[in-house]
């Protein structure tokens, strides 16, 4: 009788280590295996960014809070590059599985559904820092760009990777067909990476939307890695790093709750 009530049981501890960081390492190597697209070329999108911008605007345009235009965008655009590819990572990763019909390879085995959600946000996370050093040394080679505060720029950039890598947890799970996961991608996470402050700065904006931009919590993801990166910003590090956390945390949450009740995963 014993042994029968033993089955159900979790034999490997509180946390299933082993099953955590196979689902991690799976995570982690499906980007680095097409390194090219993954990690190269988001290093070459955001080199177009930059050359596209110096040759449209050019001298043209003057300091922006109080540094050259080039230096005030470059932090934007790093921060844009690792939201995106976080959220491609996890989205792709879950939708591709169900299309194909193997994700029951990771609801099937013993991981509770904090282990599914750490596993998939590690592969995010580990994608959106290695853009970013790769993005990080591009910047310091040609512009001569050198964080002032790599802790403070860091420590967003990890938060953007976990809040944007959830949300595409979020998204993956919710989405049944690609072209759904291109709808999410094109007129949700876009327009929150582009109408936040990377190209500009918010305080040039007229008043209503410069408070909508204030309610985007990517505005603050932006402008906490421009503080850490040229030492400048529209609005707090303590507020963005409050707003960001929040974010954060509520997204998780939810990512959690669709994985814990198999919300468009199990039928």
């Amino acid at each position: 009788m014993s042994d029968f009530m033993e089955l159900g049981e979790r034999r490997f501890g509180r946390v299933n280590w082993l099953g955590l960081r196979t689902l991690a390492h799976r995570e982690t190597a499906r980007f680095m295996v097409v390194w090219t697209q993954t990690l190269l070329a988001p290093l070459v999108t955001a080199g177009l960014f930059l050359l596209i911008f110096t040759i449209a605007v050019g001298s043209k345009r003057g300091d922006v809070m109080g540094v050259p235009f080039l230096t005030f965008l470059a932090p934007g655009i790093l921060t844009m590059t690792v939201i995106q590819n976080a959220f491609a990572n996890t989205s792709s990763s879950i939708v591709i599985s169900k299309v194909q019909g193997n994700i029951v390879d990771t609801l099937m085995p013993p991981l509770s559904a904090i282990e599914q959600l750490l596993g998939y946000l590690a592969g995010g996370v580990a994608r959106g820092l290695l853009v970013a050093v790769a993005i990080s040394v591009a910047f310091a080679l040609v512009l001569g760009i050198v964080p002032q505060h790599p802790l403070v720029a860091l420590l967003f950039v990890v938060m953007g990777a976990t809040l944007l890598g959830a949300l595409g947890i979020v998204a993956g799970i919710f989405a049944n067909k690609f072209d759904q996961m291109a709808a999410i991608t094109n007129f949700i996470v876009t327009p929150l990476a582009f109408l936040s402050g990377t190209f500009y700065s918010v305080e040039a904006l007229p008043p209503v939307l410069n408070v909508i931009s204030h309610l985007n919590p990517v505005f603050y993801l932006i402008d906490g890695v421009r503080f850490g990166v040229i030492g400048v910003s529209d609005s707090s590090p303590w507020l963005g790093f409050a707003v960001c956390s929040g974010a954060t945390t509520a997204v998780c949450l939810l990512a959690w709750w669709m994985l814990k009740t198999g919300y468009r995963l199990k039928s």
